[in-house]
């Protein structure tokens, strides 16, 4: 899939305005509960073409922090690249035509060459350790399905029959979600509780060139899988704390729409809002990046979680 141009534009735009960073101890703390004020929503749903984005939220102790002091001591970074992930990609649909959710090959290969793209720099962010091999596609009719909300029956049902491989291999299904959903993911720290429930779910339309514009690059692909390495929102917790974990992700007091370059939300905090950030919530043509510590976060998760 060729990038829209205007992403290029944003990017070079995005460089130019943002500022240098100072980061807090890498040192893992408690989320702060986040002020009235941070929880603001600039932006109406309707808005954004009535889409909504996922609501997951960082715990206030970081899951990994045991790990690293025990059997994460050691650990050194991969290189990137270096870990490839099956992606076993099923699609679900209520009848034979794209119109009805089965989408073609073709979105498929384009979402995969933007999920590799995304995480190994090719978009202008950190080159990520990752890349992802389309192992698998699966196609189900199935009408309660194919409307499945989260957290429901028919979320359960479908992972459970269709759910291949371990910890390892990327579960992706696409449907056409309920209440306007974009998509949603499991964390790696909850596979060993739910196997069967583990993986991304993503609107069908958010795939490239799918129409669910202006999310209907991929990226909500690739913000879901974020999460499902490991990753938390770049506003987590406000202004309050570096809420995600990840001390290189300048403070954000609430989501980003659209694309507001140059917003500074945080003004007592280092650095612009990361608009471009993958885990944020922008317009897909205003997303193409992770930072280092993005990466590195990945890299313990894969390694205490997934390897």
């Amino acid at each position: 899939m060729t990038r829209r141009p205007f992403r290029t534009l944003l990017r070079a735009s995005l460089v130019l305005a943002l500022v240098t960073i100072a980061t807090p101890s890498a040192a893992s703390t408690p989320l702060a509960a986040p002020s009235p004020e941070d929880c603001q929503a600039p932006v109406s749903d309707v808005a954004r073409g009535g889409y909504k984005h996922d609501t997951h939220t960082a715990p206030s102790i970081d899951p990994l922090g045991t790990w690293r002091s025990t059997a994460g001591a050691a650990f050194a970074a991969s290189t990137p690249g270096s870990i490839e992930i099956p992606v076993a990609f099923h699609v679900i649909s209520e009848g034979p035509s794209i119109e009805q959710g089965n989408v073609p090959q073709s979105l498929i290969d384009a979402q995969m060459r933007v999920l590799n793209d995304s995480y190994s720099g090719k978009t202008g962010g950190t080159a990520t350790p990752f890349t992802f091999t389309l192992a698998s596609v699966s196609r189900t009719e199935n009408a309660d399905w194919y409307t499945m909300g989260y957290g429901s029956r028919e979320e359960r049902e479908a992972k459970t029959a269709l759910h291949v491989g371990g910890p390892e291999t990327l579960n992706i299904y696409t449907a056409n979600l309920g209440d306007y959903l974009l998509g949603w993911a499991t964390f790696p720290s909850s596979y060993a509780e739910h196997p069967e429930l583990d993986g991304v779910v993503v609107l069908w339309q958010s795939l490239p060139r799918g129409g669910a514009e202006p999310y209907d690059e991929g990226d909500t692909a690739t913000h879901e899988v974020g999460h499902w390495l490991g990753l938390y929102h770049t506003f987590q917790g406000g202004c309050n704390k570096w809420g995600d974990y990840v001390t290189d992700t300048p403070a954000e007091r609430y989501p980003a729409f659209g694309c507001p370059v140059g917003s500074d939300t945080c003004t007592r905090q280092p650095g612009l809002d990361p608009i471009e950030n993958f885990m944020d919530y922008s317009d897909d043509a205003c997303m193409w990046a992770f930072t280092s510590g993005q990466s590195f976060r990945m890299d313990e998760a894969w390694a205490a979680y997934r390897a």
